[in-house]
């Protein structure tokens, strides 16, 4: 948890740092829309191509981990823990379902589930509020041990006994850029088709989603936990956190993280076909992309019935593999960046001493 806080709290730089460079560097496409990214800032930034190559490369590949069968494997995890639900049913209606949605263009499904998502999103962070607050005389002795194990080898008890550390530094961070995204590159290719007046106004919202996602829902979950004492029964991923929410909230806690948790990873799947598709297009032509949807449904059914560790580890190493280029070329591009945040200030500070006069 606290190396998450620590992932949160440099991703909100980057992930700013990606979105403005997402707009300044974006394109207009031949139906008017805009298109955006770390292929884009990395070629028309830097004449990079070879390395906006690499990126698309390894985004397509990281696609199917992120996006895809860990997802899946949260989703059948969660409906079997919940209701018992076979993990190759779910897989396959999860892979139907989006099938319709990317190849068979019936976006309604996708519509209804963007609406639901918002609303299932509030009744998981106020289930989470209600449990830490109705337990919160033991938040201090929950967030002492969070610091304390962050830096001091763990019992066998709920830790890795020996290796702790190293582990809660690398699987914190691991966790908290699967969780916000910051640096891998896939949020600046859905950032660069936003309506903006500025690329510095949009990177706010880049900050804000990294607050969000990792400090705020994040740390609600890591409490949650905690306080409960769950953490120390041994469940690991969707089951873990399903029992501290049942733990909590007896009888409807469970429903609230299987339910959101399908939402929430049915929508990622969605998503992250999309960013798999433009990588895909952008190695290999749009033909390739159309191509890749096909290949990328049957991983849908992999995911749901594969290990949990295997899932997580195939996904950190494609998640490291997309973002090296994109880091590479965050910092050889700071430049630019900092250059269009002193615009977008000393703009806004002219504004406010005009109004003031005025």
């Amino acid at each position: 948890m606290f190396w998450m806080w620590i992932s949160g709290f440099f991703g909100m730089v980057t992930k700013f740092a990606e979105v403005v460079l997402a707009i300044k560097y974006r394109e207009k496409t031949v139906d008017g829309t805009w298109a955006g990214g770390p292929m884009y800032y990395i070629t028309k930034g830097l004449n990079m191509k070879w390395l906006a190559l690499a990126f698309a490369g390894f985004g397509a590949l990281a696609s199917f981990g992120i996006g895809n069968m860990v997802q899946a494997n949260s989703v059948a995890s969660a409906l079997y823990t919940s209701f018992n639900v076979p993990k190759i049913a779910t897989g396959i209606v999860l892979l139907v379902v989006t099938g319709l949605v990317i190849i068979g263009g019936i976006k309604r499904i996708g519509s209804f589930t963007e609406k639901l998502v918002p609303i299932m999103a509030v009744f998981y962070i106020l289930g989470a509020t209600i449990i830490v607050l109705t337990r919160i005389a033991a938040v201090p002795e929950a967030l002492a041990t969070i610091l304390t194990y962050a830096f001091t080898p763990a019992a066998a008890v709920g830790g890795f006994a020996g290796a702790a550390v190293r582990s809660a530094i690398r699987y914190g961070i691991a966790r908290g850029v699967f969780s916000n995204e910051a640096g891998l590159g896939s949020a600046p290719m859905a950032h660069a088709a936003a309506k903006t007046d500025h690329p510095v106004r949009q990177g706010l919202w880049g900050i804000f989603e990294v607050f969000i996602d990792t400090i705020v829902i994040c740390t609600l979950t890591g409490l949650t936990i905690m306080v409960t004492g769950v953490w120390e029964t041994g469940k690991r991923g969707a089951p873990l956190t399903i029992a501290a929410f049942e733990a909590g909230l007896p009888g409807v806690g469970q429903y609230i993280v299987a339910i959101g948790i399908t939402l929430f990873a049915f929508s990622t799947v969605i998503g992250w076909s999309w960013y798999g598709e433009k990588c895909t297009e952008y190695v290999l032509g749009s033909k390739a992309g159309k191509m890749f949807r096909y290949v990328y449904l049957p991983f849908i059914v992999v995911g749901s019935l594969g290990a949990l560790t295997q899932m997580w580890d195939i996904a950190d190493t494609l998640n490291g593999l997309m973002a090296i280029p994109n880091l590479v070329a965050l910092l050889l591009l700071s430049g630019t960046v900092v250059a269009l945040t002193k615009d977008f200030v000393g703009v806004h500070l002219k504004a406010k001493k005009k109004g003031a006069k005025t």
